[in-house]
């Protein structure tokens, strides 16, 4: 997903909001700039292959994706879907550069599978860089661009809750807040031309796009979604579960446990 420099910079008051000299605004507005022309989610991509691989709690993975790894349960009436997890620290993969970079994200949202119109999603990007590691909490309502809250600093080890809320097809909120430090950012969306059809409920970790190809994909350890629910009710029992499946390989091992966690784990 990508917009021109100069459309991100007229955008980027809406997302800075935090006040500051005029340089570091600039450096600001140049940094979500670059990001938006990079960072992109997209709707789940199905692999074909059926490898038969099974979780470590004996739940056969009947999905795999080049991009989700997770959970994701498929009705109607979604309206609300929340989580929480704590922060990893992500690192490179055996056998990854220290002057590479490596990404990866956890998000929750509604659609983005069987429905592919649109996503309502939330969550945070970790990034690693050699010793360096960084991270991004956003919001999105795809095919629109992901955007950074400001405000919400994260750190490894922090808990964070995301949820995002749909009140109608066109419209919803997006909520992240970091149960570490108190601080809680949201944004409202309004008058979306790309409606939801509230069909598809999710936990995600995703390897994401950067100038039209995936991420190099980051080591994040575990990411778990404990008090994981729809509707302020139901919680994941019966949902998808679905694991990144990559040149071959299995890089993910995920499941869900009990009625409200889904866990993930970087596995290669």
């Amino acid at each position: 997903m990508q917009i021109p420099i100069i459309a991100a910079l007229l955008c980027s008051n809406l997302v800075l909001g935090a006040p500051g000299t005029a340089a570091r605004r600039q450096r600001a507005a140049d940094r979500i700039a670059e990001r938006r022309l990079s960072r992109g989610s997209n709707t789940l991509q199905r692999v074909d292959t059926e490898l038969g691989v099974a979780s470590k709690n004996g739940t056969a993975h009947v999905e795999y994706s080049s991009n989700w790894a997770g959970a994701v349960l498929i009705g109607s009436g979604y309206k609300t879907v929340t989580g929480t997890f704590v922060v990893p620290t992500p690192k490179a993969p055996s056998g990854g550069s220290s002057s590479s970079t490596y990404s990866a994200s956890a998000w929750v949202g509604i659609d983005g599978d069987t429905c592919e119109t649109a996503i309502l999603q939330t969550g945070v990007d970790f990034t690693v860089r050699g010793s360096s590691v960084s991270y991004d909490a956003w919001y999105e309502w795809y095919p629109d661009y992901a955007y950074d809250f400001s405000g919400i600093p994260i750190k490894a080890g922090d808990t964070i809750t995301v949820t995002v809320t749909a009140s109608s097809k066109s419209a919803g909120t997006a909520t992240v807040e970091n149960k570490t430090t108190g601080k809680t950012v949201s944004h409202s969306f309004s008058g979306e031309t790309d409606a939801l059809c509230e069909t598809n409920a999710e936990w995600i970790v995703e390897d994401f796009e950067s100038g039209g190809s995936l991420v190099s994909f980051a080591d994040f350890g575990t990411v778990q979604f404990t008090d994981a629910s729809v509707n302020g009710g139901t919680g994941v029992s019966g949902a998808t579960i679905i694991d990144i499946q990559q040149n071959g390989r299995v890089l993910t091992d995920c499941s869900t446990s009990g009625s409200s966690t889904v866990v993930c784990e970087y596995t290669s």
